[in-house]
Order: C-alpha cells, then structure tokens, then sequence
C-alpha cells in the first residue's frame, strides 16, 4: 500500500505564499480540480468547509489536514501546500499551532473500501508521528515529497500487555484524519504506559480491526472517541467506558487513558451498564438538514420497490398480451393474476409505508420505524398519497426523538418501553393524527394534484414538459434535477406516468449533445474536453447527466444554457405527446416500456426522437456560445 499512489508530484507545491486559510484551500481546491481528481470545484470547497464547522483540522507542530467528502470527487487523493510564511490563524486543536504544512485530502461519498481511501487512512495515521512530519518541512523538492511517501511503515515492536489491554473505538465525520489519528495517538501512549491497545475505526471504510469478544473480556476498559454515532455498542454493556470527541485523544491522550484507568478501577457492571455511553443523537443536526436526509434516505429505500413492482407488472402484462392470456389474468388465484397482484401490491400497498418508515428512521433510528410504518398506512388509508407518506414519516421521527429523550427507563424497564411504549404509542400517536388531523388536508391537497396533472393536455402539458426539462438540466443531478425526480415519483405513486417518461427522456439530452459538439467541430474545444465529450453519450443511454459536469464548470452559463434550450424542446415533446412510465427506468431502456396513447414502436420513436432532437438543438446551441466566447477572446487579446 503506497502513499505516493494517491497524490503525484503536479499536486504538491513547495514554499508558497498565502496569507490565509481560505486562500490555501481554493488554490488547492484549483489544483485538485485541474488534475481531474474532483469534477465540482464549487461542489468540492463546499464540502470542505462543512468539516470545518465539525471541528478544527489543523493539529500540531504546524499540521492541518483539510478535508471533504463529496459526490464531486471522481478519485480519492491528496494535494500537498507547504508554506515559507506559517499561517496563524488556521484553528487547531493546539492553540498555538502555526501551520505551515498542508495536506488536502478528496474523499468520494459513495467510495468505501478501495486501496485509495486505505492509502488515506494510512497517510493520516503516518503524520501523527512528529520525526516523520518533520522531513516534509525540510524536504527540498517534490521528488523528495514522493520519496517519504514512498518510504515503507517501520513496523513498531510488538508490545505485550503488561499492564492491560486498553480497548478504542474511533469515528469522525469524514471518516478518514482525524479517525486514524486518534486510534493512533491512543495506541502510541496506551504502550507507552505499560499497556497494549486494540482500536476499531467506524470510518470511510466502514469497521476496520473489529473488537472481539475475547478482546472485550480481557479489556481494562474502552475510550470511544467519535463525532458520529457509533455502532454495535451493545458489545461493550459490562465494561468502563469513556465517552468524548474524537479530538480529544489527539490533544489529550495519556489524560483520557488516566480517566479510563482511573473509573476502572471501582467499576461495578451492575451498575455501570449503559449509563455513560450515548450515541450522537440525529437531532443535534439542523431541522433542515435532518428533513433533507429523511427524505433522500425514504426515496433511496423505495426506489428498488418500484422498480421491482413495475418491471414484475410489466412482465406479467407481457406475458398476457404475448400469448393471450386476457382470460386466465382475470381468474382470481391464477398464477398470472398472483403475479399481477405481486407487483401491484409491490407498487400499491408496500412503497407508502417504507417510505414513511424509513424516513422515520432517519430521524429517530429503529424506534421510529414501526410509528413510521403505520403513518404510511394511515396514509394510504385517506388517499393522500405520496405527500402524506412523506408528512408521515417526518412526524413520526420527530414524534420518537421526543420520545427517546424523555420517556426511557434502566433495568427491567428499558425493555417494556423499547418494546411496548415506543411502538405502541408512537404508532396510536402517528396513525390518529394522520387519520383525522394533519391526514385529510394533505388527501385533498394530494387528490388535487392527481386532479390537475389528469388534466394536463395541450398547451398546459407542454409547459409541465419544457419545466421540468428545465429542472433535469439545470443542475445536472444536483438538488433542482432531485427535486424534479422527487415531483416524477411522487406523480408516478398516483398513478400519473407522463411526468417520468419526460424526466427519463431528457437525462439523455446533455449527454447526447455534447458528444456530437465535440464531434463535429474538434477545433472549438480542448483536448481534456473532448475526452469528456467522446464518452458522454454511453452516460447518456444509461439516463447519466452527471456525466456532463466536467464540461460544464469550465463555462458553465454557456453551457447549462445550452443544455436548457434543447431540454426544454425535448421535455415538451414527450408530455404533449401523452407517453408514460410506469418503471424508473434507465436511458434507453425505458423506450420499451412505455405507455400512453402511442404505443410500441411508435411510441419508442417519439420518446427517443424527441431526445434527439433536443440533443441537436443543445448541440447548435453549444458551438454557437462556443465560437462566440472564442471571438470574444481574441477581440480582447
């Protein structure tokens, strides 16, 4: 596992000048942005900056490590910045710390597990050691800074366990600095007194080097050190627990060891279990931000539900239409008709109330889920739908994180109330409030929308298609094309399948017409652009606009413009046109599941014609922005 796999000599820069933080990290952001490690610069500085609110990541001995977790970063990596001038005023967990050695690391959202975030881990542990920092502040060239990278791990002599065994677990928001950094540090003083030390990590990677149970039953006891909540804490019911941030084991190790040693010490585990650990509760989060995860989280579970009941639905009307078999569908306990019933209670009776739960969940963990699940229901039951579910689901979360905090018991109660009272009366609670306060409202606000989208024809149906075309290329993924496809869904769940097929349709548009500006006029665009361009297309027939991106930072008012133009064209097309899309689909594929007034072959070469012809329109539009932002160049020059 090599250090110098995840950074390259383009991406470390020696004696620099900057007066603040701020400066440092757009240079760097800049940087990481040029080398094709993120594709978001924006995107990617603002990830930064949301782990600095979490807290410091400048350390010691002039040491910060900032970094972001972000769907913008296309491959994990580390830029270097080391400063002639110490910047003083970069917060840190040593008051007095002067940074003047920084390490920026990208970390992908969705990436767990690869060599390059084992590399991160590695790097962030390694410069905990002050020696090995040191030869970074007096290497002479970037060479040299590939070479300590490259360096082999001195293996550290095995340490018996004098005095003990010293449990750990450590987790931070990133995952990844100060995660290793504090499992190192604890370690590093653990064996300097006397004593061996076993750290899990709950990190990027997810659990690394597991506590076992043998190890649990040896243990003095366990620091938990973390800024998120931790798992499997039921491990550790029987023995002495310090409970604190993650920072701490950085700037104060051997004081929290003394802690751990000093409660162990008349630890009694009758008395001691689950009194002092307390997982990172969900609601110190904004209200904001926890509605936003609760519903990104519900959609997420419900997606595979839907796909799964419309392509069992579809199969099943397949199958009926293939051979004839009209007669046998409508026998109630046929195969044909159990498998038509399969997939519409998929549809029908199962995705309200996984969403509602889920979201629930999110909020409030596992004592949310069974109240979430029965608002689903009571939702369902009032007809309103994919709004009142989602209603659901957030009053139920918010209803059992009040009921977390001040309805709990210890002993032979804790069980009766996780089991009894939380679902028991969260459910009586969300159900009835559903059913007969905040329910109906919703059900005549939901009917009204099924009501107006039923009516959309004509000129009403094209400005429904050209907006949400809009919306899917405005942002390429980002929440405007989210809040699109949660409208499509939530249309879908009530039976409206036109909006879908729009929003399928023109995912592709950006795609396709980027591929054909770079193909038919090469000489308005830069080598990297054309690289992105020529593989854009395949994104798109998989219903991909993220794919787009790159392009689009470089210029991106042009560009989104152009998108805009022909997305609009193709949004209009297929909603006029009546298509619909019973499946979330994927680019080209949904062509054979359509419905609507055209059907069949027809109906694919409307919905992929119109995708076409959007495309050309974006495609115009960006050699035309193109050539004029060139001319303007060299009017200037």
């Amino acid at each position: 596992m090599n250090l110098a796999n995840a950074t390259s000599q383009a991406l470390i820069f020696l004696d620099q000048n900057f007066e603040t933080r701020e400066e440092v990290f757009e240079f760097m952001t800049q940087k990481l942005y040029e080398q094709g490690k993120v594709s978001d610069l924006k995107s990617f500085l603002a990830a930064i900056y949301d782990r600095e609110k979490i807290s410091v990541t400048g350390f010691e001995n002039g040491l910060a490590i900032p970094h972001g977790k972000s769907s913008a970063v296309l491959e994990a990596s580390f830029a270097v910045v080391r400063l002639r001038k110490p910047l003083k005023d970069y917060p840190s967990l040593d008051p007095n710390n002067q940074v003047s050695l920084i390490f920026m690391l990208a970390i992908p959202e969705s990436e767990a597990g690869s060599t390059h975030l084992d590399i991160l881990a590695k790097l962030a542990g390694r410069l905990s050691d002050s020696a090995y920092l040191e030869r970074f502040k007096n290497a002479g060239e970037r060479a040299e800074i590939i070479a300590l990278l490259d360096e082999k791990e001195e293996q550290s002599p095995s340490i018996e366990a004098e005095k003990g065994l010293i449990l750990g677990i450590t987790a931070c928001a990133a995952g990844i600095a100060h995660t290793y950094m504090a499992a190192e540090s604890i370690t590093k003083t653990a064996n300097q007194l006397g004593y061996k030390a076993r750290i899990e990590k709950q990190g990027a990677k997810g659990i690394e080097d597991r506590i076992t149970p043998k190890e649990v039953n040896e243990a003095v006891g366990i620091i938990l050190a973390h800024d998120v909540s931790l798992k499997g804490m039921e491990r550790f019911a029987n023995i002495p627990k310090i409970d604190t941030t993650v920072a701490e084991p950085i700037k104060h190790p051997e004081e929290i060891i003394n802690r751990l040693l000093k409660k162990a010490e008349n630890f009694m585990p009758s008395s001691e279990q689950g009194e002092d650990f307390t997982e990172v509760d969900e609601s110190a989060k904004s209200i904001k931000q926890q509605i936003k995860d609760s519903i990104l989280t519900g959609i997420s579970y419900i997606i595979p539900i839907i796909i799964a009941g419309g392509m069992i639905s579809t199969v099943a009307v397949l199958i009926t239409q293939l051979f004839g078999l009209q007669d046998l569908a409508a026998v109630e306990g046929s195969w044909l008709f159990l498998l038509k019933g399969l997939g519409g209670g998929l549809l029908g009776s199962l995705m309200i109330p996984v969403l509602s739960g889920y979201m629930a969940y999110s909020i409030a963990d596992k004592p949310g889920l069974t109240p979430g699940f029965a608002g689903g229901l009571a939702a369902m039951t009032i007809n309103s739908g994919f709004l009142g579910g989602m209603l659901a689901g957030l009053f139920a979360g918010f209803l059992m994180n009040w009921m977390k905090k001040n309805i709990n018991a210890n002993g032979v109660f804790s069980g009766f109330v996780t089991f009894w009272i939380y679902p028991v009366v969260g459910s009586l609670v969300v159900g009835v409030v559903m059913l007969f306060l905040i329910g109906k409202p919703v059900a005549a606000l939901n009917d009204g929308l099924i009501g107006w989208l039923d009516t959309l024809q004509g000129s009403n149906a094209l400005l429904l298609g050209a907006v949400l075309g809009a919306m899917v290329s405005f942002d390429l993924g980002g929440p405007v094309n989210k809040a699109a496809y949660a409208f499509c869904i939530a249309a879908m769940s009530n039976g409206n399948f036109i909006p879908y097929c729009t929003f399928a349709s023109v995912k592709m548009v950006s795609a396709f017409s980027l591929s054909a500006a770079c193909l038919l006029k090469k000489n308005l665009f830069t080598e990297q652009e054309r690289e992105i361009g020529n593989q854009t297309w395949l994104l798109g027939l998989a219903g991909i606009t993220e794919g787009a991106i790159p392009f689009a930072m470089g210029d991106p008012i042009r560009v989104i413009g152009s998108f805009i133009g022909g997305s609009i064209v193709t949004g209009a097309i297929v909603a006029y046109t009546g298509l619909g899309l019973n499946v979330p689909g994927a680019g080209i594929f949904s062509m054979f599941l359509l419905e609507g007034s055209y059907s069949g072959v027809t109906g694919a070469l409307i919905w992929f014609g119109a995708a076409i012809i959007g495309a050309a329109i974006s495609t115009i539009l960006l050699i035309a922005t193109r050539q004029q932002k060139l001319r303007k160049a060299t009017v200037s020059e």
